[in-house]
């Protein structure tokens, strides 16, 4: 029985369609689900939305729609931008899925009743609508949020029901710094540990119903579950928890969640409180992505610079945005897009690169006076040397390097073909052709979890050798 592999995204709010960042995290996600997939893993990729809270109310307000109908149709473009980015996701899960979803935050909730962790207490404090999450002074400057300085923060008096995080932080910290939950940057890791050690407060688990909008808390409708206790417990219901037990324990605890920056509190500190105080295992690691500015400017409706990732799809195809999103943004910081990066990446590395390679190589290989040769010693050194970085690189999550390596031995292929210059009908013409068809034989799986389609047709173009298959644009 093959070793099982759980991986998820973050599940992103339903107030708004998809944008860029998010398609950089799934695709990110999706390399590494379709990695280990090829190493024969048992992989169970999990993805969805949020859906309950302010936001999602309040942007259906906005738009003269109830607020299920709202969240219908954007979890449903969520949904779709998965299909469009060629995501092999297992599962899309939502938190308005009163069958599949509430089970878990309510069997969560009576755990947390058992050993003593929830308590209602009145709360004055400060409250950022954009992260939908109160505020320590720390996190507000010149009365403005550091992650939404556009929105106000409001002073907010409350009566809530709170879990007692301050009881598990102590553990969390152990926990953190022997990296029994690997957090990835190292930097970020170093992030958390300062977060805890500068004292987190007991944090709130419900709302009050006439402000929020969201499932009814156990025994107290007046009261619905807040963001955490909702959310959260998404990558625990989706594998069955608690009703299909045989389902959660093969693939819980998570091996990577995959999310962004700006939620790294919630799944490195208030996530494994969570489950510390459920009696339910930790997830293994967390792997924490940056934010993708637009020119050099933060992304904003306001600004009006919001990238589409469904018209970037049209452009050019869905491996060409996969590629510039993992080859040009780094994995763990902040990086920048401009539609001329978009297009110059696309230019040199696709069609100029990889493509022009192929293109080449099939052609010579076409010619009646080539014969099939075994690859040579060269050739070899260098695919097997491609292939030890690139398995590398995608376990350290440094998926621009993988990518960066895969291209250094195209570039190596293009050197070759032009130093021995086949096209001459020299003796060794077959040979050197024969090994630019190993190559790129070995391109196509180094790129099978990066760029899926591209590298069925390099596969099929290898193994066909037909002229007609040629192609420039691998991307449509």
């Amino acid at each position: 029985m093959p070793k099982k592999f759980y991986i998820t995204t973050s599940i992103p709010y339903t107030n708004a369609p998809p944008h860029v960042g998010f398609a950089l995290e799934i695709i990110q996600a999706d390399v590494v689900a379709r990695y280990y997939k090829s190493l024969g893993r048992d992989v169970f990729f999990l993805t969805g939305t949020d859906e309950h809270g302010l936001k999602t109310f309040k942007a259906a307000e906005s738009a003269g729609k109830g607020v299920m109908e709202f969240a219908d149709q954007v979890s449903g473009k969520f949904k779709k931008l998965a299909e469009a980015l060629n995501i092999s996701n297992s599962d899309f899960i939502r938190t308005t899925d009163e069958k599949r979803h509430l089970p878990a935050v309510y069997k969560l909730w009576k755990k947390f009743e058992e050993k003593q962790d929830i308590y209602k207490k009145k709360y004055k404090g400060l409250y950022c609508d954009g992260c939908e999450a109160f505020k320590t002074e720390k996190e507000v400057v010149l009365g403005k949020c550091v992650l939404h300085p556009t929105t106000e923060i409001k002073s907010i008096e409350e009566e809530n029901y709170f879990f007692k995080l301050s009881k598990y932080l102590p553990e969390i910290k152990k926990i953190i710094k022997k990296d029994a939950i690997k957090i990835i940057p190292e930097s970020k890791k170093n992030e958390v540990l300062e977060m805890i050690e500068s004292g987190l407060s007991d944090v709130s688990f419900s709302r009050s119903k006439d402000k929020y909008w969201g499932w009814p808390v156990l025994k107290d409708p007046s009261q619905v579950f807040y963001v955490w206790q909702d959310a959260l417990p998404n990558y625990i219901s989706a594998i069955g928890y608690p009703n299909d037990q045989k389902k959660f324990k093969k693939y819980w605890p998570a091996d990577v969640h995959c999310i962004g920056k700006d939620i790294i509190k919630f799944h490195a500190i208030y996530w494994p409180a969570m489950l510390l105080s459920a009696g339910l295992d930790l997830p293994k690691s967390i792997f924490v992505h940056g934010f993708i500015n637009v020119g050099g400017q933060k992304m904003s409706k306001s600004i009006g610079n919001v990238i589409d990732p469904f018209e970037l799809v049209d452009m050019c195809g869905a491996d060409a945005v996969r590629y510039f999103l993992l080859r040009e943004i780094s994995p763990t910081e902040d990086g920048d897009f401009t539609y001329e990066k978009f297009e110059q990446r696309y230019n040199a590395d696709l069609a100029g690169g990889i493509g022009n390679l192929l293109a080449r190589t099939v052609t010579l290989a076409g010619k009646p006076n080539f014969k099939s040769k075994k690859p040579g010693a060269t050739i070899k050194k260098e695919m097997k040397k491609t292939e030890k970085n690139c398995k590398k690189y995608v376990e350290e999550f440094k998926f621009n390097e993988a990518l960066k390596a895969i291209w250094e031995l195209i570039s190596f292929c293009d050197k070759y073909i032009n130093e021995q210059k086949p096209w001459e009908g020299k003796e060794n013409a077959s040979q050197v052709i024969s090994d630019a068809l190993f190559a790129l034989a070995s391109i196509a799986n180094l790129l099978s979890p990066f760029l899926p389609s591209a590298s069925e047709k390099i596969k099929n173009a290898v193994k066909n050798r037909k002229s007609e298959i040629l192609f420039a644009r691998l991307n449509k």
